[in-house]
């Protein structure tokens, strides 16, 4: 006969049993919910990676041809003392410049940023690999700079092989890199009858690439275009062996179509020389108009940039024949980058003609020459100073090449 005493146990441990059925019905329900297989539960794991569905808009491309000048504390990162590379004309710093803050600046595009330029970067992606400026003193500026900023890692060899100096071929041992300098101011063949009276015209025939670039291309990797200034001086057109036009001819039997026409035709012959040479397989980029900034008059007439800040955006605006001539250049491009794709060619931009338009205060100006020199000299606002405003093209260069 069951007792209260025996009774007591059995209503004790009645709750405990229900609430283990209930444990174990809510751990059921819950395995039976759960979006992980029963192989994979652990309630410590982080959930699963997530993935953008195939309607998401991929990451928009940065532009970095738009942007303005920032302050930056850590340039630069070379002076004349650490490369030796740097041209007499273009060495402001040992022609006594006195002010310095035009060396503290970075470009800042819109909505992104450009990385600094990475030597040891570039020269690991340029291994075993070769690259040629083809163009005017520009070109030879812009190598200048690249040298000096690939100098925190490494010094070229030359190997040029010549002492013409508008043939420059430099190797990076280390790396096995060969950079290249073709000297080619209207990337067309041009002719002049005596190269100290610029009174004489040039002779600049508008279908005929210039041989001296475009014959010795087919091996290299990577070329960079450009040409500009020199179309400004005093030219005769020919196209097929017959006169088409002048520049600043003044001659009452030719008709006079301004530089902006000679510059136009000769990027349109250069891009198609480029197209037509089979063996070429390597990446062509055009290097876009590097404006001037003379104030206060002409070039020859006392003008000068003497300004020490880069102007903000909306200061200043391309005008005139530059604006013309950037603008031919860059629909000349695009067509000519078309032609290339259906060819396999790929054709890039380096855009850089928006940064440099808002920095007058980068160039050499007087600070190219000893002021007691005793030679005519002009205040040069059309060259960069290095270091300077110039070394982003190379930021441009190695921002498209990692892309």
């Amino acid at each position: 006969m069951l007792t209260q005493m025996d009774l007591l146990p059995a209503k004790q441990t009645f709750p405990q049993a229900l609430l283990v059925v209930l444990l174990l019905c809510s751990a059921l329900v819950l395995l039976f919910l759960s979006p992980y297989s029963p192989n994979s539960i652990n309630i410590f794991r982080a959930p699963p990676e997530t993935h953008p569905s195939e309607n998401s808009s991929p990451p928009v491309e940065c532009d970095i041809s738009r942007g303005e000048w920032v302050g930056d504390p850590e340039a630069p990162f070379y002076t004349n003392a650490t490369c030796w590379m740097i041209q007499e004309h273009q060495n402001c710093i040992k022609y006594g410049r006195p002010d310095m803050e035009f060396l503290k600046w970075r470009w800042k595009p819109q909505g992104c940023e450009l990385p600094a330029f990475d030597p040891a970067l570039f020269l690991q992606l340029m291994r075993g690999k070769s690259l040629a400026f083809v163009g005017d003193s520009l070109a030879r500026n812009q190598m200048q700079s690249l040298m000096c900023l690939l100098s925190r890692v490494e010094y070229p060899k030359d190997v040029s092989g010549t002492t013409d100096e508008d043939f420059k071929v430099m190797l990076y041992t280390n790396h096995n890199f060969t950079l290249s300098v073709f000297w080619s101011p209207f990337l067309i063949k041009g002719t002049h009858p005596n190269a100290s009276d610029p009174k004489l015209p040039w002779d600049l025939y508008l279908n005929l690439v210039d041989d001296h670039w475009a014959s010795h291309i087919d091996p290299y990797d990577y070329l960079i275009l450009s040409a500009g200034t020199w179309f400004n001086r005093h030219s005769m057109f020919y196209d097929n062996g017959s006169v088409v036009g002048c520049s600043y001819c003044h001659s009452p039997n030719v008709t006079d179509l301004g530089p902006g026409y000679s510059h136009r035709l000769a990027f349109r012959t250069a891009f198609r020389a480029v197209n037509a040479r089979r063996a070429f397989q390597g990446v062509l980029f055009l290097r876009t108009l590097s404006p001037t900034h003379f104030e206060g008059g002409e070039w020859d007439r006392g003008g000068n940039c003497a300004r020490t800040r880069p102007f903000r955006g909306g200061e200043t605006t391309l005008q005139g024949l530059e604006l013309y001539m950037y603008g031919d250049q860059v629909e000349e491009f695009r067509v000519a980058a078309g032609v290339a794709r259906r060819r396999g060619l790929k054709f890039e931009l380096l855009d850089t003609t928006e940064a440099m338009l808002l920095r007058p205060d980068g160039h050499p100006s007087r600070y190219g020459h000893w002021p007691m020199e005793n030679e005519t000299w002009f205040n040069d606002c059309v060259h960069w100073c290095l270091p300077g405003p110039v070394d982003v093209w190379n930021s441009f260069l190695l921002y498209k090449l990692q892309s």
